[in-house]
């Protein structure tokens, strides 16, 4: 195992906006009057009961995305069985359009200093779909990818945290975790990485602690 300091991302919220903050341009791609989808996720808690529910560990929030999927769907007259039919029509053709900055930024950053980079998702192609990865030119940046689409192995098991130390070569405690959901997190901890619950409201906080923690690695294998 190498002591590199190794970025490991989640993607939906953190590399990309989440859905809750494009509705306005989900609206408009889906024809829907302004405003008309109003659950906000954790932008709203107190009134997306469905969101509580998954952040209870009630449904998991594979659930919660086939629901809004199918919500959607029926507003439009479509017959959604997959969150993937969501996301594509929802979207439209502009992918950069709601990949975050703050990651583009990030990146640059992680890039020239040299560290590792991975993404550990458990719906990239599942959510997104194949022709989605094409459109993001930043992917081919990353070290490695794993997509539980493909191995079944979802956060927080911790057999897909194995796969980035694996895959990377690197030891858990040179990674730095950085996902939106606090099960992830603490999935993640759990096998010894360093991580940061990254705020969905806040993303230039979280990315600046990343790159903090990721530098504090650095210096201390000079």
């Amino acid at each position: 195992m190498k002591d590199q300091p190794a970025l490991v991302l989640d993607f939906g919220g953190v590399i990309s906006r989440t859905l809750f903050e494009t509705h306005l341009m989900s609206e408009k791609a889906l024809g829907l009057p302004e405003g008309y989808l109003t659950w906000q996720g954790p932008f709203s808690v107190d009134q997306d009961t469905l969101w509580q529910s998954m952040q209870n560990d009630e449904i998991s929030e594979r659930d919660y995305w086939l629901f809004r999927a199918k919500e959607v769907g029926q507003m439009i007259g479509e017959n959604w069985t997959t969150m993937q039919q969501f996301v594509q029509a929802a979207r439209g053709d502009d992918v950069m359009a709601v990949i975050r900055t703050e990651f583009l930024t990030t990146l640059e950053v992680a890039k020239k200093e040299g560290y590792k980079l991975a993404i550990l998702s458990n719906e990239l192609d599942l959510f997104y779909g194949k022709t989605f990865r094409k459109q993001c030119p930043f992917l081919k940046d990353f070290d490695l990818i794993i997509d539980a689409t493909y191995t079944e192995i979802l956060k927080p098991d911790p057999r897909a945290y194995e796969l980035i130390t694996e895959g990377l070569g690197v030891k858990a405690e040179q990674c730095i975790f950085v996902d939106d959901q606090l099960r992830n997190i603490q999935g993640a901890e759990a096998v010894g990485m360093q991580t940061v619950h990254f705020n969905v409201m806040q993303p230039d906080e979280s990315y600046e602690l990343a790159l903090k923690l990721l530098a504090q690695k650095g210096n201390k294998l000079d």
